[in-house]
């Protein structure tokens, strides 16, 4: 009786060093890597979002999915030493953020899948061969806000009586192909355009004096990674400078700007989390179409308009996805 309870003893004591091992070896720890020009944690930055689209998949923070997060926080020039940062951690995809992100996520590795939630067109950046073959480790989520821009000519003009000159802000860094789809339009629309190119964050003083002193009535805002990651210091100066302006992005609005016109911004996110979800199941991002939105929004801000001394026509405003007043 002494031998067999002894017997049991070890067998129980084996089990119980052999049990949490196997759990272990059960659960595989997923692992995905965010690169962008924002803190994970700003508004509107989308990590949020997609952290819960990946839950709703079944991936659990802390549980069998981790992130890894590096942002520039809005100086663009150190996004290829934070891309090989991410790459050499060999995590299993990598989100990116902006067209710049992406292509310096690219250009750091040939293997390792990554996403883009946001591109404004992806061939004509060098990402991806074609929307419906993307080819090689990316694929992700297009805006297409270059070819939208011609729509937000559109509404400014709408929007904003006797307009005739209207600057462009872009930046080589990512919104430069929306500089070139703004002339056929204007033209179009009978509009003069001011080329705003601003290269870094103390430039946009000096750019915003030469377009009033260029006769500037108006601003078309490009959205570029730079853009993006300095909009309030861009709505201050348009503020300042009495110029009504259009935005690629809500969250220009939600820092006191006038009008935005784009792609629904939770899309994005929840189409890349659906991409992401597939690529952890074994799916290649050259065999994942890039995807395009089927939803746009047109914010307005009342509030802003009455501070330039404008006043939104009401067939704009009926337009309106959302009017903050």
């Amino acid at each position: 009786m002494i031998r067999i309870l002894a017997v049991i003893a070890v067998v129980s004591s084996l089990l119980g060093h052999a049990g949490p091992t196997e759990a272990q070896q059960q659960v595989k720890l997923a692992t995905v890597g965010w690169l962008s020009t924002r803190s994970a944690s700003a508004p509107g930055g989308g990590s949020d979002r997609i952290r819960r689209e990946l839950n709703e998949l079944g991936y659990i923070e802390g549980k069998n999915i981790a992130f890894e997060y590096r942002s520039t926080e809005g100086k663009v020039d150190s996004l290829p030493a934070l891309a090989n940062d991410l790459v050499a951690l060999k995590l299993d995809v990598l989100i990116a953020y902006s067209t710049p992100a992406a292509r310096a996520l690219k250009n750091a590795t040939r293997t390792i899948p990554i996403v883009f939630v946001s591109a404004a067109d992806p061939v004509l950046a060098g990402l991806v061969d074609s929307l419906a073959r993307p080819g090689g480790n990316i694929t992700g989520f297009s805006t297409i806000s270059s070819v939208i821009v011609g729509k937000r000519l559109e509404l400014l003009k709408e929007t904003a009586f006797n307009l005739s000159r209207v600057a462009v802000l872009w930046s080589r860094m990512g919104s430069a192909q929306q500089w070139e789809e703004s002339q056929q339009p204007a033209e179009k629309l009978g509009l003069q355009l001011h080329s705003m190119e601003v290269s870094s964050a103390d430039h946009y003083e000096t750019a915003f004096k030469a377009a009033i002193q260029a006769g500037s009535n108006a601003l078309v805002v490009g959205g570029s990674a730079l853009d993006n990651a300095n909009q309030r210091q861009i709505v201050n100066l348009a503020t300042r400078n009495r110029l009504p302006a259009i935005y690629p992005r809500g969250d220009y609005i939600a820092n006191g700007g006038l009008i935005s016109y784009g792609a629904n911004r939770v899309e994005p996110y929840e189409r890349a989390a659906a991409m992401i979800g597939r690529i952890l199941k074994g799916a290649k991002p050259a065999e994942l179409p890039v995807e395009q939105p089927t939803k746009f929004e047109l914010v307005i801000n009342s509030k802003a308009a009455k501070q330039i001394g404008l006043t939104i026509p009401p067939n704009v405003l009926a337009r309106a996805t959302k009017v903050i007043k």
